[in-house]
């Protein structure tokens, strides 16, 4: 038992030596959308047209703040919000309007029904191509299309520093994993995790070289060129994908000739959707975790060996290390465990927690894994994926 942990401790500090030096440095946390200088504005001479979409089902609560958001963004060009009502039955549709009438920006706003879901599609994705059409419908089309989410609430400069950093250096597509909200107890533990994880699977160093195939959005902000999205296909090439953002950007990092996406930060960018106590974190997360893993009984065992591996193995030899006084298994990993630390400590920063939230870790990778395992479990036996009052499963999505 000894040497089996041993090499198994060993094994672990040489994943989290990898982790840190070779996989991005995703840990750092530092790939951030800056503020402009007014010297830099200035020398803007064309500011393209926008098009803001965003599909909202039942979210009349949450708009009063992000809509406003978005009616009051200080962008010097042709800018028009297109909120798809997506079968909502809160009265979604009139509150919005009241906001725009409320903030004297009814020419700004256009507010149109998705209708029925179609065969084959994700609620959002069918949302989200309804205002496609409509916006191109418009004249002039839009140069860009933003697509976010209705929980967003976005900094009054947001849309003005995506376009700047799109044009400068000529990107395809542009997106922000936008603060989530951290308040409760429950979200501190898990939230800055989730983007831990996220960062972890894809680098955003590497999301943002051209010449790496790794490709990631965040679906809450995502500023993408019209012509871009006509030469991929439109929306509709992923219209059944549950995890939306990051097959959009693989599909213009595979199919359009300009390969340059842009995936970072922000701190002033926020989501104001709550998540109270661990069911709702674990209904959010369990919804595509499995899909993540594209179904695989393999990948799934694979996966739930690996988080053992990676985040529980060097508590589990401390532990055994003291009980047996096998100090070698327990300087190791402890050795393990600091690296684990510090590279968890930047996000718990980013979301301005206490440095010992950085301890959490393993528990919360524990709970992770048994999402995981929850979300393949509910697959297996036919249930699906739940969001929103709707049920989708990898073959259709239903109304």
């Amino acid at each position: 038992m000894h040497k089996i942990l041993l090499i198994t401790i060993i094994l672990n500090l040489i994943i989290w030596i990898y982790l840190l030096l070779f996989r991005g440095k995703f840990w750092l946390a530092d790939r951030r959308l800056l503020p402009i200088s007014e010297t830099e504005i200035r020398k803007i001479q064309y500011w393209p047209s926008i098009s803001a979409i965003i599909p909202a089902r039942n979210e009349a609560k949450l708009l009063r703040t992000t809509l406003k958001s978005l009616l009051n963004q200080d962008y010097p060009g042709n800018f028009k919000i297109i909120l798809v009502d997506d079968n909502s039955k809160d009265n979604t549709a009139n509150v919005a309007n009241f906001i725009a009438q409320k903030n004297d920006d009814l020419t700004k706003l256009e507010v149109i029904s998705a209708g029925n879901l179609s065969s084959g599609w994700s609620g959002k994705l069918w949302a989200i191509n309804q205002g496609i059409n409509y916006a191109k419908q418009q004249t002039p089309a839009p140069d860009y299309f933003l697509f976010t989410d209705a929980d967003i609430e976005h900094s009054s400069t947001n849309i003005r520093q995506l376009i700047i950093k799109a044009e400068q250096e000529n990107l395809a597509l542009v997106s922000l994993m936008v603060k989530l909200q951290c308040q409760t107890l429950t979200e501190e533990l898990m939230i800055p995790a989730f983007v831990f994880f996220f960062q972890k699977l894809y680098p955003f160093r590497w999301v943002n070289n051209p010449q790496n195939s790794t490709a990631a959005a965040a679906g809450g902000c995502i500023l993408i060129r019209n012509q871009v999205l006509d030469e991929i296909g439109g929306i509709e090439v992923i219209r059944n994908a549950l995890i939306d953002d990051c097959s959009l950007a693989t599909a213009v990092k595979q199919k359009s000739t300009n390969k340059k996406i842009w995936l970072g930060l922000t701190s002033d960018t926020k989501s104001r959707r709550s998540y109270p106590d661990l069911f709702s974190i674990w209904s959010m997360i369990v919804r595509t975790a499995f899909t993540q893993l594209n179904y695989s009984p393999l990948l799934l065992v694979a996966t739930v060996i690996g988080m053992k591996l990676i985040y529980l193995v060097p508590s589990l030899g401390i532990i055994l290390g003291v009980i047996f006084s096998w100090w070698e298994i327990v300087a190791i990993a402890f050795l393990a465990r600091i690296l684990m630390f510090l590279a968890y400590l930047p996000i718990v920063r980013f979301y301005q927690l206490s440095p010992i939230y950085a301890m959490s870790l393993p528990t919360v990778a524990l709970i992770y894994t048994l999402i995981t395992i929850d979300s393949a479990w509910r697959h297996l036996r036919g249930r699906g994926s739940h969001w929103k009052g709707r049920t989708y499963s990898p073959e259709k999505s239903q109304q």
